[in-house]
C-alpha cells in the first residue's frame, strides 16, 4: 500500500474518536471522524474511504443501520468497534457484511494491526511475470481472479467482501481438503483468537448466500461437522 489509508472514524464519544484519530494519525493514515451514523453516511458519499471504523451503539442511526446501508452500496471494509458483551451482537454486524470487529476497550495498536490486515485483504497485489499465468483458479462454475480479486459464477460476477473473498481463494485452491475453524480464521488473520471462531461460520454463510444456487443445501461449500469446512471436489459437482 503505497498511497495514504483514508480511515473514517465513527463514534458518539469524542474522547475515543480524537485518541483513535491521533493515534492512527501518527501511524501514517489519514483519518477523518464522524460522530453519528447519519453524518458518516454523508461523509461515505461525499468522499468515500478507504476503510470504515465504526462504533456499533450510537444514538438514531446505529452502527448496525450504518452498515446495512453501505453494504447495499459499496464494498468498503467496515471494522466494527463495540462495547457490547454479547457475542450475539457481534455476529449480527458481520452477517451484515463487517469484516471485523473490536471490542472495548482496545488497544491502540491492536486497532491500527487490524486496520493494516483488512487493508491489505482488498488491495490488489502487483502481478509478476509468473502471477500472469496463474492469477486465475477455477473450480466446476466458479472462477477467481486473483489480480483483479473478483469472483464470477458462471460467468455472473459475485460481489464478495475482502475476508470473504480471502477465505474462498483458501478453499479453492485445496478441493476437498477440511479446513477447521482455526485454520481458516488463522488464514484472514495474523494472530487467531478462539473467541474469533464462530465467525468464520458467518463468512461463510454470506459466502454460501451470495454464490450457492439454494444457499440452504449447498453445493460447493460443504460443512464437515464436529470439524470446519470444505470445497467439494469437482467429481461431487457433476
Amino acid at each position: 500500500m503505497t498511497s495514504t489509508q483514508r480511515v473514517l472514524v465513527v463514534d458518539d464519544e469524542r474522547k475515543i474518536v480524537d485518541m483513535v484519530r491521533d493515534y492512527l494519525d501518527a501511524v501514517g493514515f489519514e483519518v477523518e471522524t464522524a460522530f453519528d451514523g447519519k453524518a458518516a453516511l454523508v461523509s461515505i458519499q461525499d468522499n468515500p474511504p478507504n476503510l470504515l471504523v465504526l462504533d456499533i451503539m450510537m444514538p438514531g442511526l446505529d452502527g448496525l443501520d450504518v452498515v446495512r446501508k453501505v453494504r447495499s452500496e459499496t464494498n468498503i471494509p467496515v471494522i466494527l468497534l463495540t462495547a457490547r458483551a454479547s457475542e450475539q451482537d457481534k455476529l449480527i454486524g458481520l452477517e451484515l457484511g463487517a469484516d471485523d470487529y473490536i471490542t472495548k476497550p482496545f488497544s491502540m495498536k491492536e486497532l491500527a494491526a487490524r486496520i493494516r490486515a483488512v487493508l491489505r485483504r482488498v488491495q490488489p497485489s502487483e502481478p509478476t511475470e509468473k502471477d500472469n499465468v496463474k492469477n486465475k483458479i477455477n473450480h466446476g462454475s466458479i472462477e477467481i481472479d486473483l489480480e483483479k480479486r473478483t469472483v464470477t459464477f458462471s460467468g455472473r460476477r459475485i460481489e464478495l467482501t475482502g475476508v470473504q473473498f480471502d477465505l474462498l481463494t483458501r478453499m479453492m485452491k485445496y478441493p476437498g481438503k477440511v479446513f477447521s475453524r482455526m485454520q481458516l480464521l488463522e488464514s484472514i488473520q495474523e494472530d487467531a483468537f478462539e473467541g474469533y471462531e464462530r465467525t468464520i461460520d458467518v463468512h461463510i454463510k454470506n459466502i454460501r448466500k451470495a454464490l450457492e444456487p439454494n444457499p440452504s443445501k449447498p453445493r460447493y461449500i460443504l460443512t464437515v461437522w464436529g470439524v470446519g469446512y470444505k470445497l467439494a471436489e469437482e467429481a461431487d459437482l457433476i
